[in-house]
């Protein structure tokens, strides 16, 4: 009976479209706040109608009824989500170092709108978003983020529940690898830092009457803003690198 309801052609398009669509989701920047849904929607289905001819030999047949087709939908929904949330890991660590930086600079209480976020954040977290979005469309590694989503056909073919050890272990290691490569994009303004604060500790010790604080905080925005800035070519092309090798983790199913 399902047969005769749901054809064959347009069973393969919803089960591409449900990796696709919620890998989208998430997936940056196509799964930022700020892209209108509609467009999302459009281009999940653009995505979804070009990749149906490519992912057939590789999609399972038509199921025989609703239950089996409930489970190869849900189990696509969640292959996309996964990737759509390991590829948002690989930009999370550029947050948490524009944090680390703020904290640093003394600019943690300066906030704006993120609507990459959806919510408050730092004045730097917001700059180097809009930097990191505007140096992925550039390099062109939008594309290969698109690619890793139609590669996953190769690695995690349809039509079962997806091995939940391997997503875990996958997921933690690029959790773990955005933390580093965040201390690490950071690195340049913590060390400066805590050789700021050493001095200014010193001061406070050998002249107590001196308010050490109302004269370091103008020192310590200036001299976090300007080695946020030598070091940041150097930071970026790091950060991208780290980016380039993770797109290159998810086309081949490795830990990062």
């Amino acid at each position: 009976m399902l047969s005769e309801l749901v054809p064959a052609n347009l069973f393969l398009f919803i089960v591409v479209f449900a990796r696709i669509g919620s890998a989208l989701m998430l997936l940056p920047p196509f799964g930022d706040t700020f892209v209108f849904t509609r467009t999302k929607l459009v281009l999940a289905l653009a995505i979804s109608a070009l990749v149906t001819p490519l992912a057939e030999p590789s999609l399972p047949a038509l199921p025989s009824g609703p239950l089996a087709l409930t489970i190869i939908l849900t189990s696509e929904i969640l292959v996309g989500l996964f990737i759509g949330g390991l590829a948002r890991f690989l930009l999370a660590g550029l947050h948490t170092a524009s944090m680390i930086i703020a904290y640093q600079t003394g600019l943690a209480a300066a906030l704006v709108f993120d609507p990459s976020a959806g919510q408050q954040a730092v004045v730097i977290g917001r700059f180097f978003n809009l930097m990191a979005l505007t140096l992925l469309f550039t390099t062109g590694l939008h594309h290969a983020m698109l690619m890793a989503v139609i590669d996953s056909y190769r690695l995690m073919p349809p039509g079962g529940l997806p091995d939940v050890g391997d997503f875990a272990g996958q997921a933690v290691a690029f959790l773990s690898a955005s933390f580093t490569i965040a201390l690490q994009v950071a690195a340049p303004v913590v060390v400066v830092g805590l050789l700021f604060y050493l001095a200014i500790g010193l001061v406070a010790r050998l002249m107590p009457a001196m308010q050490v604080f109302f004269i370091a905080l103008p020192l310590q925005v200036m001299l976090g803003f300007w080695v946020t800035m030598v070091a940041m070519s150097a930071t970026m092309l790091w950060y991208f690198d780290y980016i380039e090798n993770g797109i290159g983790d998810l086309l081949t199913g490795a830990p990062l």
